[in-house]
């Protein structure tokens, strides 16, 4: 009896298409080491590097070393439930998270788990945890304002959106009250908001969340918590599933997204004992080779995206503490060559209560003017300059040198200046007001006003010009443009109100 190879094939064919849907063909893997967040596996030999793993209790980790005879994986939960000698499942696919519209307003755990007592998120859509970063195509210029409300950085070292701009200092220098302020001030901007707190302590970030809630922030923010309870592991994991979660605005909806990193210096000292935790070399302070590029392909993933792909963008302010102000340690510059430029916070300013605490000198923005309206850079132009010669005078005059009449001018204007560059925490001023207020201290009209009541001067006149002429700032914020004749007119406002003054006292 003779076959038919063809037909013998067709009926294997239909006979294997029978179980190819009911074989489990998950690899299966033992924990044969367990402790600190980290498990040591046997059996998963064709795992991947960042494959996510399910272990017992629905607990969820991820390949991080691939050795000879056994891997390396970091555990993304309570490790405390799993034992030596239980199983492991590859799922052969990459961490992921799920995100949406329903995580805004919420808190979260780097799982984007609620922690906030509030009901079960529900999303339909998840993002990978580790994405690359778009490409140069990808991306346009960064043109377009990202105002964070606040006169001495809007001003002098403008944040475009797109752009990611380091906020750098000492411990209680008001790092996070700018990256707050920032997030308070887009509440009329139409951007999504994002920030992680890794590291921080609980009492801490409590106290941000009650803050958004309050200013009204709460309802376009979402806040992504590891506190420094928590594992290294979670604490490794947060800054990237914040950047996943703002990468789905950007994408999907095309949206401009600020996320905030509070701090890196934290993230790094998780990693650092991630990495010796699973006997990986240790390079300068001990730190593991590749702790650039930990936060290189973090940050690279912020961007202003090309018209093409819907032209969202994601604006980072990573936040990085320094000891002593030594900004040359190792994680400080390794985060100022990534970034586009830094607001560096000096205690002695803070100190003296010069608030925010703003260093003119040590920081910049290497977008600079293409990141300010026509307004701002037609009063603020020469500012920086300004300032910095202002400095250099000033500490010239401390050595009791007589100066000449030019000098002493400098010196004073300087001064009212620096006190109408302060500003109070959650007082966040439009783009019209900063001009208006910038344009009043460098036209030399507040010269005569003592230097101690210059401040209470600014705002008086500003609390006055909105309700009588709020005119003046609408155009300045609708048309982005500051006219001499409009400059003219507030000039003529500025001389009544001084007069209108000098009768009151």
């Amino acid at each position: 009896m003779k076959f038919d190879i063809s037909e013998l094939g067709s009926i294997l064919r239909q006979e294997i298409s029978q179980y190819k849907n009911k074989l489990d063909v998950t690899a299966v893997g033992r924990v044969v080491e367990i402790g600190d967040g980290i498990a040591r596996i046997y059996g998963l030999q064709n795992a991947m590097a960042g494959e996510m793993l399910m272990f017992e209790n629905n607990v969820k980790g991820e390949v991080f070393n691939l050795e000879e005879d056994s891997i390396g994986a970091v555990i993304y939960g309570d490790y405390i439930k799993i034992r030596e000698g239980s199983d492991v499942h590859s799922t052969g696919q990459l961490l992921s998270i799920p995100v949406g519209n329903e995580l805004l307003g919420r808190v979260v755990n780097p799982l984007c788990e609620p922690v906030d007592n509030g009901p079960a998120i529900q999303t339909s859509s998840t993002r990978y945890v580790e994405f690359d970063a778009p490409s140069i195509s990808q991306r346009q210029p960064v043109k377009k304002p990202l105002q964070t409300g606040i006169k001495s950085i809007d001003s002098m070292i403008p944040i475009g959106r797109g752009q990611r701009e380091l906020i750098i200092g000492d411990r209680k220098t008001g790092k996070t009250a700018i990256a707050i302020d920032a997030i308070i001030n887009q509440k009329k901007e139409n951007v999504v908001c994002i920030y992680v707190a890794v590291g921080q302590k609980e009492s801490t970030v409590a106290e941000v969340i009650e803050t958004l809630r309050k200013h009204g922030a709460m309802q376009y923010t979402t806040v992504i918590t590891s506190p420094a309870s928590d594992i290294a592991s979670l604490q490794y994991i947060a800054p990237y599933s914040g950047c996943a979660l703002a990468e789905y605005f950007m994408y999907e909806h095309h949206r401009d997204v600020l996320i905030v990193f509070d701090d890196l210096s934290k993230h790094a000292v998780a990693y650092r004992q991630l990495s010796l935790l699973l006997r990986r070399p240790p390079g300068r302070e001990a730190y593991p080779g590749d702790i650039f590029y930990l936060h290189s392909r973090l940050l690279e993933r912020s961007a202003k995206l090309s018209d093409k792909l819907g032209a969202g963008s994601i604006t980072a302010l990573p936040i990085v503490e320094t000891l002593e102000e030594q900004v040359s340690a190792y994680i400080p510059t390794n985060v100022i060559s990534i970034t586009d430029g830094q607001i560096y916070l000096k205690r002695d300013l803070f100190l003296s209560g010069i608030r925010p605490a703003v260093d003119v000198g040590t920081s910049v923005s290497r977008v600079g003017g293409n990141a300010q309206v026509n307004a701002m850079k037609k009063v603020a132009g020469r500012l920086r300059l300004y300032l910095a010669s202002y400095n250099e005078l000033l500490n010239f005059a401390r050595l009791g040198t007589e100066l000449d009449s030019a000098a002493q001018s400098q010196l004073d204007r300087g001064a009212r200046m620096v006190e109408i560059l302060k500003q109070p925490q959650f007082s966040p001023l439009n783009v019209g007001e900063q001009v208006i207020t910038i344009f009043l201290g460098l036209s030399g009209l507040v010269d005569d006003i003592d230097v101690k009541n210059v401040a209470k001067f600014a705002q008086d006149f500003l609390q006055r010009l909105s309700t009588e002429n709020p005119a003046y700032i609408e155009e300045i914020n609708k048309s982005g443009n500051f006219s001499d004749d409009l400059a003219a007119k507030v000039t003529d406002e500025i001389k009544k109100f001084k007069e209108a003054s000098k009768l009151m006292s």
